[in-house]
């Protein structure tokens, strides 16, 4: 599989759609309603979500047979429609962070891809859980499993959830931006600021379909809102590591950003950020960053954080993942390079 078609797979898994019922609206199921007004859906699909606690009005979940009143506020996320393909068993080794009977916590490793699809229906983050869950839960159900996705060149902490109404509660913590998650990322070029906001709306670039870019929201109607705050966490020649807490989770959220303001993720292939962005031009300078791609050949960047409030105790809970074995010695190879300067 081509890192265009895996990077394709990392798109949002739900379909979000909220709106207010007009003033002159009679009472109507909000089933029907929902048909009505929401494009390429079937009144199935919307009962399918209500009976899985993600149709709300006014912030409270319904029930398919409520009925709607001018003034409603409404909720609602999707599942994706599910692919033609099982997902099977494979003993692939997972780093299990934290586990109870409703959630999952799980530290990804770069080059894993989470969730299977054209082209590449097997060696995948859930094929390893359903050989995990074996006897116990069935990640062919759509009313559980995975509750946000990573790429598959990107590392860390991932949320899967066990019972239905464990990803009912989980997904509406994401869509009221309630969790709390940050990246730890190595960008090209330094910052006068020690912390800043990205504010774009992301959608595909109409150049290459493989790719994400900024648009202006008139010009591209179909972009999402996208908000990325980010800090300085140490400072290098020509580089900085940054960390980057995630308002809104779009695909290649920070990716996109980071290059938007003139800092493409080191190593960021697909981004730009495989040349040499700042530095020298010596030729011991370019062998030095050769050597730096080679200790990390991917886009750095990791999922260090995730909180978010348990699903039936109602605790909030927090975890902190290390960097992986890859971007730790590219880390320290920068630290080593402030002492070293080369000619």
């Amino acid at each position: 599989m081509t890192d265009e078609q895996t990077d394709i797979l990392s798109e949002d898994i739900w379909e979000r759609w909220r709106c207010e019922v007009d003033k002159g609206q009679g009472k109507e199921r909000i089933d029907k309603y929902l048909a009505e007004h929401m494009t390429n859906t079937s009144r199935n699909r919307i009962q399918t979500a209500a009976d899985a606690g993600n149709v709300w009005v006014n912030g409270n979940p319904v029930a398919s047979n409520y009925r709607v009143k001018p003034g409603d506020i409404i909720q609602v996320l999707l599942d994706h429609e599910p692919h033609d393909y099982t997902i099977t068993p494979e003993n692939i080794p997972i780093e299990v962070v934290y586990e109870d009977e409703d959630v999952l916590v799980v530290n990804k490793p770069a080059g894993l891809v989470v969730h299977p699809g054209h082209g590449n229906y097997e060696h995948t983050l859930l094929n390893a859980l359903a050989y995990y869950f074996q006897g116990r839960i069935d990640m062919n159900d759509p009313s559980i499993g995975l509750v946000h996705r990573i790429d598959k060149d990107t590392s860390g902490l991932l949320l899967i959830a066990k019972t239905p109404e464990a990803k009912a509660a989980l997904a509406k913590q994401f869509f009221d931006h309630t969790t709390e998650r940050t990246y730890n990322a190595l960008v090209w070029g330094t910052f006068k600021e020690e912390s800043g906001t990205i504010e774009g709306a992301l959608a595909r670039d109409n150049r290459d379909r493989t790719i994400y870019r900024v648009w202006d929201i008139e010009e591209c109607p179909q972009a999402k809102e996208a908000v990325t705050h980010w800090r300085v966490l140490e400072r290098f020649p020509y580089v900085t590591l940054v960390e980057c807490r995630l308002e809104t989770g779009r695909t290649h959220q920070i990716r996109v950003h980071m290059k938007h303001i003139g800092h493409p993720l080191f190593a960021d292939e697909k981004y730009g950020g495989c040349e040499i962005l700042k530095g020298l031009r010596t030729q011991k300078y370019r062998q030095y960053i050769e050597n730096c791609f080679a200790l990390c050949p991917r886009q750095v960047l990791h999922a260090r954080t995730l909180g978010f409030t348990h699903p039936r105790t109602g605790e909030r809970m927090f975890f902190d993942s290390r960097w992986p074995d890859d971007m730790t010695n590219l880390i320290n190879k920068w630290r080593a390079y402030e002492t070293n300067t080369l000619g």
